[in-house]
């Protein structure tokens, strides 16, 4: 069968991101998955034999699906809070907030891209000791990751909510409707693709996050991401973190598979 010009532009254009995604991505991502069947890592020359034991335990132990729930949990307060407080933001700068005090704001809010994600943390480590005296609690890893996650929440809403037409809403309140009923009935459903950009880009890093609740929350920094951490840099048990973060993976498919019904049936109605 013969590739016709336009398949061969294509394939020319994109054939070098899928390559790259296949050698840094999945090939990675298969070795893991092989891994997590095995006794023992195979890296050490220790004899080694498949296993379903490391799933198991994380349903026979109390210890790893207790902190997934939390991390689970974790993922689901951070991923609200920045939509609460980042859809507002973004709705005021692409609706009402115009020229270079939108420029400005827009510098403020890239502004935490520009330095380390460590320093970022550690320098939470003061604003929460002194100040506020609620370093290494709970609290202090929900406001270092809802800092450090909140401006992909007003990017995402702010291009959804840019592209829809002024002349939309306006059509709204010429027929009598209200500010809330036009946000409502026309802004919020058409602005829904951004809050489900934001929440891919929110909830799936949050939940395996480990350095913020590692570095913010002391003896609460005990979830599912820094176990998993914990498996592959101190106890070198590459297998059981593997099953852990597939097992992971697992769980963030499950809870968007509940949510995106929910979701499609908000867009389709837009």
């Amino acid at each position: 069968m013969a590739f016709t010009r336009h398949t061969r532009t294509v394939l020319a254009l994109t054939a070098p991101a899928y390559l790259w995604l296949t050698a840094t991505v999945l090939l990675p991502l298969a070795a893991m998955f092989y891994f997590s069947f095995l006794t023992a890592s195979p890296l050490g020359g220790k004899e080694v034999r498949f296993t379903l034991q490391h799933y198991a335990d994380f349903f026979t132990k109390e210890i790893y699906w207790y902190n997934a729930w939390r991390s689970v949990e974790l993922g689901l307060y951070v991923t609200a809070i920045c939509l609460i407080v980042g859809y507002p933001a973004a709705l005021g700068l692409a609706k009402y907030v115009k020229g270079r005090w939108r420029e400005a704001i827009f510098l403020l809010i890239i502004l935490p891209f520009w330095s380390n994600a460590l320093v970022r943390t550690f320098s939470w480590t003061m604003v929460l000791r002194e100040p506020f005296n609620i370093l290494f609690s709970y609290p202090a890893i929900v406001i270092g990751l809802v800092h450090a996650y909140l401006p992909y929440a007003i990017l995402t809403c702010y291009i959804s909510l840019q592209a829809i037409d002024d002349s939309l809403i306006e059509a709204g309140r010429s027929l009598g409707a209200t500010p809330a009923q036009t946000f409502r009935r026309i802004t919020l459903p058409l602005s829904l693709p951004g809050v489900l950009a934001a929440i891919f880009l929110i909830f799936v890093p949050v939940i395996g996050s480990f350095m913020e609740p590692r570095i913010l929350g002391g003896k609460d920094a005990i979830m599912l991401g820094p176990i998993i951490e914990g498996q592959f840099i101190t106890a070198f048990n590459w297998p059981l973190g593997a099953a852990l973060s597939f097992t992971m993976l697992g769980m963030v498919l499950l809870v968007l598979l509940v949510v995106m019904p929910f979701l499609n049936r908000q867009m389709a109605r837009a």
